[in-house]
């Protein structure tokens, strides 16, 4: 059983960063054959592993199916985990970790972002890790303007409500022309 996003192409076997991009010309070329306008959208996510939060990725390994001892090790990993930091010779005094997940653990990120496509059911989303592209194509123009802002409000509401923070100035907004057709 696979319970990740068939588009999330990070740290999978048979996915790369080579295949997101496969994925992503596949639906701009399809549009353009169409003779439709399309719009990526590419959001950047400010220390994305960082502020994962411990409650929500608790919930959602349970909503995956995992309970009991299995869940009770997971808030184990997670809990009272400490960190200080050694700068110029002088050591910080010791904090707890109330957020993000231990390097190395990839998987609990991916399991944290892994419903964000379902915030969109118009959007087609093209995911790399912490990196997350959406693409939408439609014939009318200010039809594809509307239906873009609108879901982006609402993909907007998805990172607040899972208290991950976008990157504002390294959001990429981009369109695509018909007329790059050959």
């Amino acid at each position: 059983m696979n319970i990740l996003y068939p588009h999330q192409h990070g740290f999978q076997s048979g996915h790369s960063t080579s295949m997101a991009l496969i994925d992503m010309q596949d639906k701009i070329s399809l549009a353009i054959d169409a003779n439709e306008f399309s719009v990526g959208v590419f959001f950047d996510l400010a220390k994305a592993f960082d502020t994962v939060d411990h409650c929500i990725l608790l919930k959602r390994l349970e909503n995956y199916g995992i309970r009991g001892l299995s869940l009770k090790r997971f808030n184990s990993y997670l809990d009272d985990r400490q960190q200080r930091v050694l700068c110029n010779g002088a050591l910080s005094k010791v904090k707890l970790i109330q957020c993000g997940v231990p390097q190395g653990s990839i998987l609990l990120f991916l399991l944290y972002i892994n419903d964000i496509s379902n915030s969109s059911p118009l959007l087609h989303f093209i995911l790399f890790a912490d990196d997350t592209n959406v693409l939408f194509s439609h014939k009318s123009l200010t039809s594809l303007s509307i239906t873009v802002n609108s879901e982006l409000i609402t993909i907007s509401d998805w990172f607040a409500a899972n208290k991950l923070s976008l990157n504002l100035k390294k959001i990429i907004l981009c369109s695509f022309d018909l007329t790059a057709k050959l």
